[in-house]
């Protein structure tokens, strides 16, 4: 797929919402492209009062004077006759919906779609939370061509990047957020200039999946390795957050380590000073509690929280 134009400026409809999209709408506008409109979801409410806000993306694009688009449904003729009157030669998509093809078929040069993870590797809604689940070591940022098919269009650009040993999807989240912005500005640019090549994913039998965490997958096993429980913790730190029961409420685990030893008690049981250190026995070691939160209360380092418990042996 080739451009006929070059133009080093491209105007561009951007869709997003979450925050994970600010800075690739950022870096195009200061890159000098023409973006003439922001697609982002409806207003929701949110928090605990549940007062109605926008997105990340909407209230950049109001700070920006951007024109801006909420459609309910983006197969709404409504829409997409409004959609179709605003002159663009490209849809970059990032942190947004699965788009229907008879909205990236609007454009010259369709849409393109920045992926946190290395296609065709960890397809889905929840890539960074699931690569650190899986305890993978290295993952990345894709663009590519949005075809149908989720996530399985050829592929225009990737950077990789080293996964910490203690990193948290927090943590990978925002440096994937800043990573995915150069990648989508580069990627972007190769359009203006006709450099772009669209390579064919290339499905191997051994792929994971990245599908949506719902509450009930973030429940802790136990029962599982030390090196495991550890993995799954932070791959759901901060959000939506790992969590266990304990004196019949939820107690959620944000930040924890693991030490690999030798012990005879049974899995899920608790041990602490009560002061300094709280690590629940589990196969082939333990798992240390850092940072926790039980329902109704604020989130509170380790010494915090056994300073206002009595614990010091009894299980999750």
């Amino acid at each position: 797929m080739q451009t006929d134009s070059h133009s080093a400026n491209l105007e561009i409809v951007f869709m997003g919402t979450a925050e994970f999209a600010v800075p690739s709408l950022d870096r195009l506008i200061q890159d000098g492209h023409s973006v003439k409109a922001v697609i982002t979801a409806p207003d929701k409410p949110s928090g605990r009062g549940q007062q109605v806000s926008g997105s990340p993306v909407k209230e950049f694009a109001v700070g920006k004077g951007i024109a801006l688009l909420q459609p309910e449904n983006l197969k709404s003729e409504v829409f997409l006759e409004e959609l179709r009157t605003i002159p663009h030669d490209l849809q970059v998509v990032v942190a947004f919906r699965i788009l229907p093809d008879m909205v990236f078929e609007i454009p010259k040069y369709g849409a393109i779609n920045l992926h946190a993870s290395l296609l065709p590797d960890y397809r889905g809604a929840a890539p960074i939370n699931r690569v650190i689940m899986n305890g993978e070591k290295e993952t990345g940022v894709n663009t590519f061509i949005i075809q149908k098919g989720v996530d399985t269009g050829m592929i225009l650009d990737k950077e990789s990047t080293r996964i910490g040993e203690n990193e948290t999807a927090g943590e990978l989240h925002d440096r994937l957020m800043l990573t995915g912005a150069e990648l989508m500005s580069r990627t972007v640019r190769a359009f203006t200039d006709e450099s772009y090549k669209a390579i064919p994913q290339e499905d191997s039998g051994n792929l994971h999946s990245a599908p949506k965490i719902f509450n009930k997958d973030c429940k802790i096993d136990w029962n599982l390795p030390a090196k495991s429980i550890h993995d799954f913790i932070r791959g759901l730190s901060p959000y939506p957050g790992a969590w266990t029961i304990l004196d019949d409420k939820v107690l959620k685990i944000y930040l924890a380590g693991y030490e690999i030893a030798d012990h005879n008690e049974p899995h899920g049981t608790l041990l602490s000073d009560e002061k300094t250190y709280l690590k629940s026995a589990v196969d082939g070691g333990f798992v240390k509690l850092f940072e926790v939160k039980v329902e109704g209360k604020k989130r509170l380092k380790i010494t915090d929280f056994l300073a206002g418990s009595r614990i010091k042996k009894f299980a999750v």
